[in-house]
């Protein structure tokens, strides 16, 4: 009985600890908290379709910097891609692109009753490039972006799905009065959620 006593009250302080989101001083950390909380996020490409080419084009993508819970994940923002798919045909023209990802979509700003455009309903801005994964970082990818999206797995083989990953050169966090705070990616990879 005090061993299931001992288990629930470490389940407890666990659960705890992960809806407990970091300090507004904390910006790396910040940036690394939204992004392992969040499942998907709004990739901007510059377009090069017809009639478009060279305007800004959003879209929305499911990611993952690994499987859920309280590890924390990697940092890295990994994707599940197709040529087939207009923002990657403009990838393949130019690989630059930002994603924005919201605790929105979590149950913290709900619970909050935050606005998304609220500061307080932290969100970050990634900016840097879009690069297929290679053979030894694959599975990583499958892990992360599979454990949370299972889905993708028995989406159509014919279209010919592959992995990449946002190769983050700056980030914005935006979570807290007072405007925009800047995090290097060397800080932000130092740090745990």
């Amino acid at each position: 009985m005090a061993r299931l006593l001992l288990l629930c009250a470490a389940s407890g302080l666990l659960l705890a600890a992960v809806a407990s989101i970091p300090p507004p001083e904390e910006a790396a950390r910040m940036a690394r908290y939204v992004l392992h909380s969040c499942d998907w996020g709004a990739l901007a490409t510059l377009s090069a379709q017809e009639g478009l080419r060279g305007r800004p084009f959003a879209n929305i993508f499911s990611l993952s910097d690994g499987p859920p819970g309280p590890c924390g994940g990697s940092g890295v923002p990994y994707l599940y891609l197709t040529d087939m798919e207009i923002s990657v045909q403009d990838l393949e023209v130019n690989s630059n692109a930002s994603l924005t990802v919201s605790l929105a979509q979590t149950p913290y700003c709900r619970k909050h009753k935050y606005d998304p455009q609220n500061p307080l309903c932290a969100h970050i801005i990634f900016v840097g490039s879009i690069v297929k994964v290679n053979d030894s970082e694959s599975g990583l990818a499958k892990k992360a972006l599979f454990s949370r999206h299972p889905e993708m797995e028995s989406w159509p083989k014919d279209h010919n799905w592959f992995f990449a990953k946002f190769n983050i050169t700056n980030i914005w966090v935006l979570d807290y009065f007072g405007g925009l705070k800047i995090v290097t990616p060397e800080e932000y990879y130092s740090v745990k959620p």
